[in-house]
């Protein structure tokens, strides 16, 4: 059988050796570097106010200085339950010098979410913001579980002063109150120091930099270990990617969420490497980003495919807003390539789909900056990293010739395991060809004569159609043709003949023809296999997102359950 890996080493697309080597680096080392090559470069612009790289640093001792005082050091938990804010960045790094472990939490957690995740992780000390929709949620995590304390941020301390008036002025009823409580403690204050502490050294491979709740291959939210140098080494992977990365000025809108994975690596780390600036957003607001584009005039735009098609959509677009843009970075769902057409053709900024995952530290393959880009595929191996397929029903041998197989990744970014869950270590990790930790990635796909990866769907998503495997993405895909649909989801539920079946629900392009769900199963029906035929078609006013902006299968999963009990 031909080696498939033996496509991409004889014809890799990327630039440079595909077997680069990426030495051990601590994310200190990497964010140092950076402020100590350009101190007065501008790192970040939140909402027209900048923070250069020194005044960064600067913050990040002080945090790091700060947590010491209050009896914090290596190995602890210190949590960020926080949007897109300076305090973020500045959080984080300063965690890191500490020799502390960040932990990642969604803002949109409720109580209940991020009490497990606390207690899973024995989360120690939780920053947030005073921001309504935050503070009341930390608040209550407090009091019902072993956190120690709160570290709480203003936002309006971290606007221009025009804005940050505004702000207090307007928008009171966003804003709770900081309780008198002496385990919650001001950012303002955690940071009154002058930064000068002695930092522990750190050991780039062994020492945990990161755990990043993921839902895994199967089951409940685990949090994937990810070291120093599983990070640093992704971050350094990703920007080497763009051949222009030495030359071009590299401003990137930062709008995707700095606690996922993808714009912790993608933004965050991976700009911090280049020593390029971020313009950051709170939130994804079509309108709000649309603004900043025509502000700052960024380079790069990392998104997820209803970003895209939402930045498309916004009343007031104009093709002029995005002519900064060259290039796109498409993660996190399936791009459609009509809307792929559509965004080049409008912005005449090149979309990358790309792929990863929390437990690769963010990316595993992209299609190339300026090579061959294809179309429905998530391109090849970034430097350092081996993919290969093994058989969807024992990840010990091949796929038989010509088959899907369960993808498998082997690199630098591959996570340690998942915290304290051994069991789920042991069926996540595969040895190919004698050689250990391989990630099993739970997603199937095929790779082609030109060493480019198409995922054809996910195990965990297959539907059981009467003993037939049938794979959801693959219905998505044909109901994307549609010109009418604008949205697709398609899910698994139960039939009394068949097990399951498979029901779709979409969204409607305004400017199409209308079409009735009726109509669309037919149309679907007549251009899929039996047993991919669906039992019906649902059109929505809107499908379930991520706080990423990704199709939320489960979400709509769960919404149909409830609505049918």
């Amino acid at each position: 059988m031909t080696d498939p890996e033996q496509i991409w080493r004889t014809a890799y697309r990327h630039p440079g050796a595909w077997d680069t080597q990426f030495p051990p680096q601590s994310m200190v080392e990497l964010f140092e570097a950076s402020a100590r090559a350009h101190p007065q470069a501008p790192l970040l612009d939140f909402m027209g106010r900048h923070y250069s790289y020194g005044e960064t640093l600067d913050g990040v001792n002080r945090v790091a200085c700060g947590l010491k005082a209050l009896g914090y050091g290596p190995g602890d938990r210190i949590g960020l339950f926080l949007p897109n804010v300076p305090h973020y960045v500045a959080a984080y790094y300063g965690i890191l010098k500490l020799g502390a472990t960040v932990v990642n939490f969604s803002p949109l957690y409720t109580v209940e979410e991020l009490s497990h995740q606390v207690a899973d992780s024995g989360t120690r000390l939780l920053f947030t913001i005073s921001a309504s929709a935050l503070l009341p949620t930390a608040l209550k995590v407090l009091e019902q579980s072993a956190l120690e304390r709160l570290v709480v941020g203003s936002v309006a301390g971290a606007l221009p002063p025009a804005k940050s008036f505004f702000y207090r002025l307007f928008k009171s009823s966003e804003v709770t109150e900081r309780p008198h409580d002496e385990r919650i403690i001001a950012f303002s204050k955690l940071i009154a120091n002058d930064g000068a502490c002695d930092a522990p050294s750190i050991d780039p491979e062994k020492d945990v930099a990161l755990i990043q709740y993921t839902g895994g291959t199967t089951g409940t939210p685990k949090g994937a270990v990810l070291t120093h140098q599983n990070l640093s080494a992704n971050a350094r992977q990703v920007a080497r990617l763009d051949p222009e990365m030495a030359t071009a000025k590299d401003r990137i809108l930062g709008v995707l969420p700095f606690f996922h994975v993808f714009a912790n690596t993608c933004v965050l780390n991976r700009t911090v490497v280049t020593g390029g600036e971020i313009v950051m957003l709170p939130r994804f607001n079509a309108k709000q980003a649309l603004a900043e584009l025509r502000r700052t005039r960024p380079r790069s735009l990392p998104g997820v495919p209803t970003m895209y098609q939402a930045l498309l959509d916004a009343p007031g677009m104009k093709p002029d807003d995005f002519k900064s843009l060259r290039f796109c970075i498409s993660g996190g769902a399936p791009l459609p390539a009509q809307l792929k057409e559509e965004w080049e053709r409008v912005t005449g900024a090149r979309v990358i789909e790309g792929y990863g995952l929390s437990e690769s530290s963010g990316v595993v393959s992209t299609n190339p900056y300026t090579e061959l880009n294809k179309p429905g595929t998530i391109g090849q191996p970034i430097q350092g990293t081996r993919v290969r397929l093994v058989d969807k029903e024992d990840p010990t041998r091949p796929p038989p010739e010509g088959e899907p197989g369960e993808i498998v990744v082997h690199g630098p970014q591959i996570m340690q395991g998942y915290w304290n869950r051994p069991e789920a270590d042991a069926e996540v990790f595969v040895s190919v060809d004698g050689e250990p930790h391989w990630l099993r990635t739970g997603d199937v796909g095929l790779i082609d004569e030109d060493g480019y990866i198409q995922i054809v769907d996910r195990l965990k998503d297959m539907i059981a159609v009467g003993g037939f495997k049938v794979f959801p993405s693959q219905i998505e895909a044909v109901l994307y043709q549609n010109p009418a649909v604008k949205e697709a989801l398609v899910i698994g539920l139960p039939d009394p003949y068949h097990g399951e079946m498979p029901h779709a629900y979409v969204t409607l392009d305004e400017d199409a023809t209308p079409i009735t769900g009726a109509a669309l199963a037919q149309w679907v029906n007549a251009r899929v296999g039996k047993h991919e035929r669906v039992a019906e078609v649902v059109v929505r006013e809107s499908l379930p997102k991520t706080m990423v902006g990704k199709l939320s299968r489960k979400d709509l999963l769960n919404e149909v359950r409830a609505e049918t009990t």
